[in-house]
């Protein structure tokens, strides 16, 4: 799963807490989009450290923040529906 698509759940996660409706998301969901965008952390750093050009780099660094926001929030979702 791509990081838009990934991103664009905990979007949408977030929106429904803040609509009322966090009863009808599961911790379990939220649990798996923040293991895929964690493994899509750890790949763009190992894209990182293999990249060559400096453009590459940047662009991959880029969505490596992208990623670590949404794990973020995401990980600020959980302990909200935990709550």
């Amino acid at each position: 799963m791509g990081l838009k698509k990934l991103a664009t759940k905990v979007a949408d996660y977030k929106k429904r807490l803040e609509d009322g409706k966090a009863h009808k998301i599961k911790p379990a969901h939220v649990e798996a989009v923040l293991q895929k965008l964690r493994s899509k952390e750890a790949t763009l750093q190992a894209d990182i450290s293999e990249a060559r050009s400096a453009d590459k780099k940047t662009r991959l660094e880029d969505k490596l923040q992208v990623a670590r926001t949404h794990i973020e929030r995401a990980e600020w979702l959980l302990k909200e529906l935990s709550a």
